[in-house]
């Protein structure tokens, strides 16, 4: 019912087939716009070095040595698919640097290399480029979306379902989770600050802070079982888990989210964009609470929770099997809302020159190099045009999501 109400409106149906689209440019973005071949054949043998790179990447594959540092055009094949753009984002023209414009006369050897969006300062291809930042604000997106969703859901069920009264802790079991989480801090995080001051987490660090994270809750929680079991320290407490939920949200909410982004990267001394995209998602993650936190205040009164209840089900399996499934529907608009919100956030901080490094190319810092020669009208409006869309496709997205989901719209 509700994805028939979605195809009537049709511009948030032709949005959605446009993110399919952008989509899959931000998953085969490395074979639309790569100066390597697809595939070739050298001396009968067959290669596929867009592939080898991902496999080198994971560390499946050494670099094969005859390949080390070869230009690739120059190179004499049997048989050769290129992609259909043939500079990556990275790789720098010197021949067309600086500053050459889609229709300004370019030095290339043949037409398939020639640059039909221009070059950036440096000679990079703007196509390319503009396939790259597609790629990654699409990651931005996913990822932080994927941690408010995170932080949003879960703070926004407690909120919701427990109210200030419901949650009832013994002062041990509180006790307990506090140090935990104190130690799952100082020893996964701040013990490693040197790592996130130089934003180069080594791999499997973060993995290994958040499951020690999780080890030490586990452990709490299981000597806080056995301490229970003294009449003094089993005596329960109410937490008002409404009123602190809410209230960290009023004091987030107060502070406007770009200042608050500038402030926390301010800190790191090399902040990259995988801390751009964790911090874009933590203080995103209110709208989702507050979503969740309204939806569960209505589902924990209806027939079907307090026959669980009556039943005799626990608080838990009536919050995961009952009450969440039926809350997160709603929550899909939500997340729509918020990735156009995370990818204009990341567009603001490369267009202010920060988050990215050097090599990375996304439409933010792509509009940063047009500053610096205001005749390159191509770098500011064709990123500025992909901002626009990409934006305004979730942004419809979003409303035709709101409209099938009201069912007093639609009675």
């Amino acid at each position: 019912m509700v994805w028939r109400r979605f195809r009537s409106n049709r511009p948030a149906l032709w949005s959605l087939r446009l993110l399919v689209v952008l989509l899959g440019i931000a998953f085969f973005a490395d074979f639309l716009a790569n100066e390597k071949p697809l595939y070739c054949k050298i001396e009968g043998k067959r290669y596929f070095p867009v592939l080898a790179d991902y496999g080198q990447a994971l560390g499946w594959t050494n670099p094969d040595p005859q390949f080390l540092n070869v230009d690739w055009k120059d190179l004499e094949y049997e048989r050769v698919w290129w992609a259909p753009v043939a500079y990556s984002a990275s790789t720098i023209d010197v021949y067309n640097a600086p500053f050459k414009g889609p229709f300004d006369r370019q030095v290339v050897a043949e037409d398939r290399f020639w640059h039909w969006l221009g070059t950036d300062d440096l000679g990079r291809d703007v196509a390319a480029g503009m396939l790259a930042g597609t790629r990654m604000a699409m990651l931005v997106g996913v990822v932080a979306m994927s941690v408010a969703c995170f932080f949003g859901i879960i703070l926004g069920l407690l909120a919701g379902y427990y109210g200030d009264s419901r949650l009832r802790w013994t002062r041990v079991r509180l006790l307990a989770n506090g140090v935990a989480l104190v130690a799952a801090w100082f020893y996964g995080f701040a013990a490693r600050s040197y790592a996130l001051a130089e934003s180069e987490w080594p791999p499997g660090e973060l993995g290994k802070s958040i499951l020690l994270g999780l080890v030490l809750l586990v452990v709490a929680n299981v000597g806080a079982s056995q301490l229970e079991r003294f009449p003094l320290l089993a005596r329960k407490r109410a937490l008002p888990v409404d009123l602190l939920v809410m209230r960290a949200i009023e004091v987030l909410e107060s502070v406007p989210g770009l200042l608050f982004l500038l402030a926390i990267l301010a800190v790191i001394e090399k902040p990259g964009i995988l801390d751009v995209m964790v911090i874009i998602g933590f203080l995103s993650w209110t709208s989702v609470a507050r979503f969740v936190r309204a939806e569960l205040l209505r589902i924990r009164t209806l027939p079907y929770i307090e026959a669980a209840q009556v039943m005799g089900f626990s608080e838990w399996r009536i919050i995961w099997r009952h009450a969440l499934p039926n809350a997160l529907g709603p929550i899909l608009v939500v997340v729509a809302f918020g990735v156009a919100g995370a990818i204009l956030a990341e567009a603001s901080l490369s267009f202010l020159g920060l988050g990215l490094s050097i090599d990375q190319v996304s439409w933010g810092s792509m509009i940063n190099k047009a500053r610096e020669d205001f005749s390159a009208w191509w770098l500011a409006l064709l990123p500025g045009l992909a901002i626009f869309a990409t934006v305004t496709i979730f942004n419809l997205i979003g409303d035709g999501l709101a409209q099938a989901m009201d069912a007093k719209l639609n009675q």
